[in-house]
């Protein structure tokens, strides 16, 4: 190649190189105006939402439900202390109202409370389909916790248990397997629940209630006058008869065990000669 043509082929080259280099500067400048422009297009739509979220929308959000409440309105500004616990006992209409309230009535004398803050803590025991009872009571009715209370036993009159009678304690029987001490701590809950003091008729109750056995015997020999007689006996046989299984398992465990065992190998041995007394002569002349 000559030095003309080799001259032209450079001077070629340096065209391009200028030309290429006019095209990147093009490029980035079209890039740049193309970033400039998404960047406006992106605060536009910013602000476009802000403008969105400070206009006022609908409300669309469902009230609570609102029903009137049977307390007055003295109750209703009762405040009840801090220091107050709720009670532990819920109703759900299932149970006897009596014993709910006797539940009630326990807690309530442990923390107190005035007659406004009683009528309050009561509320707070109701669940379910009674809390939706008392509810449904006139707005402003409930003036006092005696009257509740009265609202309350009227509702569920049909849940109270029958009342206790004294010939309830002759259906309390001893179960078969049962200790005495389960059976008389279970009858005398049943006392309490009677609330008698037929005396006579408790013991002779308690009597045809106790299975056949040595102790049955022994109130049968000396007749018991009161329930606290029964009782201080019934202490005294478990504690005998837990002093004799100790004695007898205590002999049984200290006994030899080499005789328990030789005694009925020497009975055997007499035994058998006794059924066959020609057998041991047989044997010996056989050995002779």
């Amino acid at each position: 190649m000559t030095m003309q043509q080799l001259m032209g082929t450079m001077q070629g080259l340096q065209e391009a190189m200028a030309t290429s280099k006019v095209e990147q500067e093009s490029m980035h400048a079209d890039l740049t105006a193309s970033q400039a422009r998404n960047d406006e297009l992106h605060h536009a739509n910013e602000e476009l939402r802000r403008g969105w979220r400070d206009v006022d929308e609908p409300e669309t959000a469902t009230p609570p439900r609102e029903f009137s409440t049977p307390f007055s309105q003295a109750i209703l500004e009762t405040t009840i202390p801090n220091t107050f616990t709720g009670p532990k006992v819920t109703f759900t209409r299932m149970e006897d109202p009596e014993a709910h309230l006797t539940a009630f009535h326990t807690q309530m004398m442990l923390v107190g409370g005035s007659d406004a803050e009683r009528c309050k803590l009561f509320m707070s025991t109701l669940t379910g389909m009674t809390m939706d009872w008392f509810i449904s009571l006139p707005e402003g009715h409930v003036t006092s916790f005696a009257q509740l209370l009265r609202l309350f036993r009227e509702q569920y009159l049909a849940n109270k248990a029958p009342t206790p009678v004294l010939y309830d304690l002759f259906d309390v029987k001893q179960y078969q397997g049962e200790t005495l001490k389960e059976y008389i701590s279970r009858f005398g809950a049943q006392v309490v629940k009677v609330g008698t003091t037929d005396e006579p008729m408790i013991v002779y109750a308690f009597r045809k209630g106790v299975c056949p056995g040595s102790f049955s015997k022994s109130l049968n020999r000396s007749r018991p006058k009161t329930f606290a007689e029964v009782r201080r006996r019934a202490v005294e046989h478990i504690a005998s008869e837990g002093e004799a299984y100790e004695k007898c398992t205590t002999a049984a465990s200290t006994r030899p065990r080499a005789q328990m065992r030789a005694q009925p190998a020497r009975v055997h041995e007499a035994t058998t000669e006794r059924k066959n007394p020609d057998r041991r002569h047989t044997y010996e002349m056989r050995r002779a």
